[in-house]
């Protein structure tokens, strides 16, 4: 009798490490912080625990979804984000943003969930039989107006790292679907045009370009974040300053909880520990290239890929930004950083991963 194949416990594991790793440095990272802003050292923890019980439960339901049928109900989903997307312009700003639904003492960041409903969306559409990518008469125009509203949308907010990921994750997508270079490249220039007027014409963000610029010939000639990040890597050394006693996070590192968590943790675990961090973060995208490599339908490869290369880019470009390889964005690191949206939507991304590597050709022997 034939059995259902198991999931992918080296990812789930994997996952799972990362998520517990994460808890602590949040916590080593916050506490000092939530101690003098909320007067409970416990304040951000206990919100990032929460999140992860809710996306543990997240994770079980989908996990025993139809994923494949399902996929009917994300045009409805897609409609339901872009509502979201707009109401946020309707909530309170936050540090100059307006990026969340303020839901009580919880806030849900509808540009997260963007990105995994479109990349559903887009796995559902494109492997249907009468989608020829090839043609991009019937694959890339029919997507494009969706996907510009949501981007608009998104970089209004302002959100550009993420319509970076989101831009990335797409093209890379459709290449891996069978797209003509030449339809990307034509379909990917206005937005690198109009990505360079807002830049260098009308200012957006000009000051982050030009210090990077700066910085490039001397990371201690940035910004006052890149300094801190890069003395913070340096100040791990080896084997680190030890967990709980790194001093950067003491009012010097900005956002060590959030966006350069990857910096606290090299000060604290040292450049072993980021090494092991690396490791797991490998780990979980070699698993997922191979539930890509071996889904019996194209629905299953293209969602399974979407879902990798998200988590790769959304990786890569934190990194990227703690280390001044490239400018700073505001991107958190998956499974790392504070944050409930990102958290939630990236065990959801895993949970759909996992889902995916028991279709093994249908079934297991």
């Amino acid at each position: 009798m034939k059995a259902r194949c198991p999931i992918d416990w080296t990812l789930f594991y994997a996952t799972v490490a990362l998520a517990i790793i994460g808890a602590i440095m949040v916590y080593s990272t916050s506490s000092l912080l939530a101690e003098q802003r909320f007067g409970s050292h416990l304040f951000f923890i206990k919100r990032q625990m929460i999140w992860l019980f809710i996306s543990a439960g997240v994770m079980w339901a989908v996990m025993k979804l139809d994923l494949k049928r399902m996929g009917q109900y994300t045009p409805l989903a897609i409609v339901v984000v872009i509502i979201a997307l707009a109401l946020v312009f309707l909530m309170p700003a936050r540090n100059g943003s307006h990026r969340w639904l303020f839901l009580g003492p919880f806030a849900l960041q509808p540009s997260e969930i963007a990105k995994i409903v479109l990349l559903y969306y887009l796995a559902h559409t494109l492997s249907r039989a009468n989608c020829d990518i090839r043609d991009y008469r019937k694959s890339l125009l029919p997507h494009a107006p969706l996907i510009g509203v949501m981007a608009l949308l998104i970089m209004l907010e302002p959100d550009l790292g993420t319509v970076i990921i989101l831009g990335l994750t797409i093209m890379s997508l459709l290449y891996m679907a069978g797209a003509r270079l030449l339809h990307l490249a034509t379909a990917v220039s206005p937005l690198v045009i109009g990505g360079g007027v807002l830049v260098f014409g009308l200012g957006y963000k000009i000051t982050r370009i030009k210090t990077y610029l700066t910085s490039l010939s001397d990371p201690l000639q940035g910004s006052y974040q890149v300094k801190q990040a890069i003395l913070t890597l340096g100040a791990g050394g080896f084997w680190g300053s030890g967990l709980g006693d790194g001093r950067q996070k003491h009012f010097f590192l900005p956002y060590p909880h959030t966006d350069f968590i990857f910096a606290a943790a090299g000060e604290e675990l040292g450049f072993v520990g980021l090494l092991a961090v690396l490791g797991l973060f490998m780990t979980v995208l070699y698993r997922g290239l191979k539930i890509a490599s071996y889904q019996p339908d194209r629905f299953g490869y293209l969602l399974a890929s979407g879902i990798t290369l998200l988590l790769f880019f959304n990786i890569a470009i934190n990194i990227g930004v703690v280390t001044s390889l490239i400018p700073t964005t505001g991107l958190p690191l998956p499974l790392m950083s504070y944050g409930g949206s990102s958290l939630m939507v990236t065990l959801l991304g895993i949970a759909i991963l996992l889902n995916l590597s028991r279709r093994r050709d249908g079934w297991c022997q």
